[in-house]
């Protein structure tokens, strides 16, 4: 029985594997990066030990050094999570090897799993539905097709190719990516499904020969090839589901399968679905099933690992639907860009439980207030579960709870989640994996732009009543009161859009006598009351609540259309150094990967000047417009910050 568990992984994997434990009266350890040293998952284990590592993100691929702090810490059994080392067959062979119990799949299996194109080979003699599949690219006359790692999974380094022109490209790109997030740069290239659908089945074996389905996922609303949007049970074709069972249990079966895995398909529009590789790890998107399904699938894995059989004998029952959305620190407008930053406030309404089977609301968060989010991991955040009764319920709650969430400090993929989860085709069960590239409406921010002029209102009234709930002179007196009532009060923000003034005024009773942003966007607006944190308006006769949150000159807005962020600028700023015409900053933090032109090049608008490798993901720097590079100043394998000039284009000839 195991006494002492060490969780291989971090963030809210490792808090997911943590909460468990805690249930269960098992100990547990923590191993963390100099980078993770503060994170909450650290706190919540009995012991912790550090990692040595050149890099945060090559510290947790350390076999020896888990091995070391599993010893030093008295672990008898090792937990991978499922990310990292979950799918390393030398780490599993290891962890045996030393003595201690493996939370995981054999060795052997995860090896034939591990190669996806001797995995193709082993399932296609079992009977698994394939897709034509080639290695030489030589050979390839079908287009579209799709570039895939070999090794690994996440959506890294896959390409999808519509014509022989970007091939080679695709591939030389996806072997870069391939081998920096897997250590293997092998791809193969399958044909690409238009239309198709991701849905996935999550099995279970034990020792004693059990091998079960425990239902479906559909995982098909993804960006960058990655999942962000997972929902059980998966609305299905008649006669399907028991197909797509049956085929993911013969694969269970054909690789000796024990602990919880996942098998994946890509249904097609005509209802024939084809094996596209099998996670052997608990996924990310497990919360959905352990909500229709109420199993603690984590309690499941230990119980397994100790060599207990499955406490059932059947698919077990599904009730109601589960929708789970992965929160990200990203910015869809630009591309799905990773963001950074201190996570200031981190708050969703209505959460009824964390980390284990939940009805209604499941939060499960690698962050809490104060977190920072860096370059060195994934931009996951947290991911939020909707149980309810049926599929339409459980959209509406999530998309509400997601709304209402305080979000502050870092850019979030949260509003087009919200848009996904109440657009009339998501609510039609219409969703395929190319859902996000047809519906470009989904990318608009919740709160329209003629509603951050009334944002920046309550962040200048609510400023005003911080000032005033600190005065200790003439504190009666309203914010900004003048004998001669003919001048405003003048408040300036950044926000989206661009610089938003706010005039206003208040009269001897404190009430708003007048206010302005933009002369043409005038509407009839009453002050209710104002607090430092909340600014109540009433607007064209109707009430709107306001929360404000200020940190620094930053000031985060909370409102019944949307959230803004805003940053307060001075009364009287200082000269800035002047940045060269055409210049291109760095997004976020990283290292420049490959420069792709000289000084001096000609280029046009779109072509591609260099990559820019962070957050694990390689992010293209395209030119601006046509014109000549000017300066360079970054080479290959240079690290950068936000803002660090990456490359200059003149849109004149060369001055030299």
């Amino acid at each position: 029985m195991i006494t002492r568990l060490l969780v291989a992984n971090r963030g809210e994997i490792a808090r997911r594997v943590l909460a468990t434990c805690r249930m269960l009266g098992v100990e547990t350890v923590a191993v963390h990066s100099d980078a993770d040293a503060n994170a909450p998952f650290v706190a919540e284990a009995d012991q912790a030990v550090r990692l040595p590592g050149s890099t945060p993100a090559e510290t947790y691929l350390r076999i020896e050094a888990i091995l070391d702090a599993a010893r030093k810490s008295g672990a008898d059994a090792v937990h991978p999570g499922y990310g990292f080392l979950a799918e390393n067959a030398e780490f599993a062979a290891a962890v045996t090897d030393a003595g201690l119990t493996w939370v995981g799949p054999p060795a052997k299996a995860i090896a034939a799993m591990g190669d996806k194109m001797a995995a193709k080979a082993l399932l296609a003699d079992a009977g698994v539905p394939m897709l034509p599949t080639w290695t030489d690219a030589d050979e390839i006359t079908d287009f579209p097709v799709l570039v895939k790692a070999s090794a690994g999974g996440g959506g890294r380094g896959m390409r999808v190719v519509s014509d022989a022109a970007g091939l080679a490209e695709a591939v030389a790109s996806a072997r870069r990516e391939a081998a920096g997030a897997f250590g293997d740069g092998t791809v193969f290239v399958e044909r690409y499904v238009e239309r198709g659908r991701h849905v996935e089945v999550q099995v279970f074996g034990d020792v004693h020969g059990t091998v079960l389905a425990f239902g479906e996922r559909d995982c098909s609303i993804q960006r960058r090839h990655q999942k962000i949007v997972e929902e059980a049970p998966a609305v299905l074709p008649d006669g399907v589901r028991e197909r797509l069972h049956a085929a993911a249990v013969a694969a269970a079966r054909a690789v000796g399968y024990v602990g919880a895995g996942t098998v994946e398909f890509l249904l097609a529009p005509d209802g024939e679905f084809y094996f596209l590789e099998m996670n052997t790890r608990l996924q990310v998107e497990h919360p959905v099933t352990e909500a229709v399904t109420g199993l603690d699938l984590v309690r499941l894995q230990l119980l397994v690992a100790e060599g207990e059989p499955l406490p059932l004998a059947a698919t077990p029952p599904v009730t109601g639907h589960a929708i789970e959305v992965r929160l990200c620190a990203e910015d869809p407008a630009e591309g799905f860009r990773p963001a950074t930053g201190t996570l200031h406030r981190f708050a969703v309404p209505g959460v009824a439980g964390t980390f284990a089977p939940t009805r209604g609301l499941r939060l499960d968060s690698g962050v809490a207030d104060g977190s920072t989010v860096g370059v060195h991991y994934d931009s996951m955040l947290a991911k939020l579960v909707a149980w309810a009764p049926t599929r339409a319920e459980a959209a509406r709650l999530l998309a509400g709870a997601l709304a209402r969430a305080e979000l502050h400090g870092v850019t979030t993929n949260r509003d087009l989640l919200v848009r996904v989860l109440r657009s009339p085709e998501f609510a039609a069960a219409e969703v395929d994996t190319g859902f996000l590239d047809r519906h470009d409406e989904v990318f608009a921010p919740l709160l329209p732009p003629d509603g951050v002029p009334l944002a920046a209102l309550a962040a200048a009234l609510a400023s005003a009543a911080a000032r005033r709930s600190a005065a200790t002179v003439l504190a009666g007196l309203p914010s900004g009161w003048r004998n001669v009532p003919a001048f405003p009060q003048v408040a300036r923000y950044a926000g989206p859009g661009g610089e938003i003034e706010v005039r206003y005024r208040l009269d001897r009773t404190g009430a708003l006598a007048d206010w302005a942003t933009d002369p043409a966007t005038r509407r009839t607006v009453a002050l209710v009351g104002a607090a430092p944190d909340r600014v109540l308006l009433d607007v064209d006769g109707v009430r709107r609540a306001f929360r404000v949150h200020r940190v620094g000159s930053a000031v985060f807005v909370d409102g019944p259309d949307g959230a803004a962020s805003l940053a307060e600028l001075p009364r009287f700023p200082l000269p800035g150094a002047d940045l060269a015409a055409g210049s291109l900053l760095a997004p976020l933090p990283g290292a420049v990967a490959r420069v792709h032109v000289e000084v001096g090049q000609r280029v046009a608008a779109g072509d591609l000047l260099l990559t820019l490798e962070a957050m694990k993901l390689e992010h293209p720097v395209l030119a601006p417009t046509d014109g000549v590079v000017a300066e360079l100043p970054v080479p290959a394998g240079g690290q950068v910050d936000t803002g660090t000039v990456l490359a200059v284009v003149s849109p004149e000839e060369d001055p030299r």
